[in-house]
Formats: structure tokens, C-alpha cells, sequence
């Protein structure tokens, strides 16, 4: 059978966190005849230990375990910003607890006990997610690389450009004349090298900067 991996065009960890051996044991055969890397955690704080460490990867979850449950597990990777696929698995008809569950991040259910047909076919749509997640990331990181070469004038300018001001409101704001704000303007788009402001200001959407507060701006 095609792994949910080569189906992914992918090579990706699957994480296995639940507290019964027997499941772990059974999901590492199931995943391993499928030519699925996996690696098994019998708890959610030996995962969370592990994942600094961890390449990325989909995460098995199970919500129901002693001393730290599938849902704080969740709860602690959103903390990280780990955004690494979960899916939950719960038992047979705890569809409820599935949608608490999809509500706090997770892409998908499975009920115990489970085909691997079923569980490759999760993995196969975890897996296209993680490479878009990871596409996303990349493309952050280096927006952030490329803002981060800016001068803190040039960052001001791109804020309020961000913002919506215009050369004039951004010189008053700023406290200097129109023709230096047009000069970090300049330098702030050779810097970025970027075409256009349409550029500019997708760039500093996509590396997380936050918009000026333009308030006092005429």
C-alpha cells in the first residue's frame, strides 16, 4: 500500500501520543507497514519534551490520558506555536469531544478502533496541510529576514504606510519634512527590493508587522 507520506509527496514524522502501549504498539506496526515513519510517546509531557528536538511532523493524538489529556497537549503546542497537524483519537462515539477537539486546532478525528485505510487517509490530508503550514512558515521567515534589514526610520515609514498614511501624514507624525520621508521611503524599498508599495506592504503583512498608530496623524 502507498504510504500516506509518498501519497503527500512527503517524508514527515508521525507522532503517536497516547498512554496505552498496546495502541502505540499496534499504530507502529500499522504505520510501519505502510512505509510511514512514526515514533511513539506513552505521554503528552514526554511528547511536549521531545518536540524542540522534533523534525515536523502530524501528531496521533489521544484526548484521554492520565495527568496531562490530549486537550492541554493542544493547548501547550498552541502556546509554542508548534501548528503541527493533530489528529485526535477518541473512542467510539465521542463525537462531541471530536469537535471540542477540531475546535482547538485539530484538522481531524478518528474513532477507535480504526482500518488502516482510514488512518492513511487522515494522514494523507494531515500531511498536504504540514506542507502548505510549512510553505507558510518559510515564507514568513523570510519576509522577517528581509524587514529586519531596515533601518528603525525605514520601519516607522513602513508602518504607517501600513497604516494607510500618506507621505505628508507620516512627515508630521514622524516629526521630519516630506523629502525625508520620501528618502527612507525610497531606501526603504531598494532595501526591500521590492517594484512596488503593493509589494512592500504584502511583505510587511506576511513578516507580522504591526501597523502604526496613527491617531495624531493629520
Amino acid at each position: 500500500m502507498v504510504s500516506a507520506q509518498q501519497q503527500a509527496g512527503e517524508s514527515h514524522y508521525v507522532y503517536v501520543v497516547d498512554d496505552d502501549r498496546d495502541v502505540r504498539r499496534s499504530l507502529s506496526f500499522m504505520l510501519a507497514a505502510s512505509e510511514t515513519r512514526s515514533h511513539p510517546f506513552g505521554s503528552g509531557m514526554d511528547f511536549l519534551d521531545a518536540v524542540p528536538d522534533l523534525s515536523p511532523g502530524c501528531v496521533l493524538l489521544d484526548l484521554r490520558m492520565p495527568q496531562m489529556d490530549g486537550f492541554q497537549v493542544m493547548a501547550e503546542l498552541a502556546r509554542r506555536d508548534v501548528d503541527w497537524p493533530i489528529i485526535v483519537m477518541t473512542g467510539h462515539g465521542e463525537v462531541p469531544v471530536a469537535v471540542r477537539a477540531m475546535k482547538q486546532g485539530a484538522v481531524d478525528f478518528i474513532e477507535k478502533p480504526f482500518s488502516e485505510e482510514a488512518l492513511l487517509g487522515c494522514l494523507n490530508n494531515a500531511f498536504n496541510l504540514l506542507g502548505e503550514r510549512e510553505a507558510t512558515s518559510r515564507r514568513r521567515r523570510a519576509a522577517r529576514e528581509r524587514v529586519d534589514q531596515l533601518t528603525a526610520r525605514e520601519t516607522e515609514v513602513l508602518e504607517g504606510l501600513l497604516a494607510g498614511e500618506s507621505n505628508k501624514q507620516l512627515a508630521k507624525r514622524l516629526g521630519i519634512s516630506l523629502r525625508t520621508v520620501e528618502m527612507h521611503r525610497g531606501n526603504m524599498m531598494d532595501r526591500l527590493e521590492v517594484a512596488n508599495l503593493a509589494e512592500a506592504l504584502t511583505l510587511a503583512i506576511e513578516a507580522g508587522l504591526t501597523p502604526a498608530t496613527t491617531g495624531q496623524a493629520a
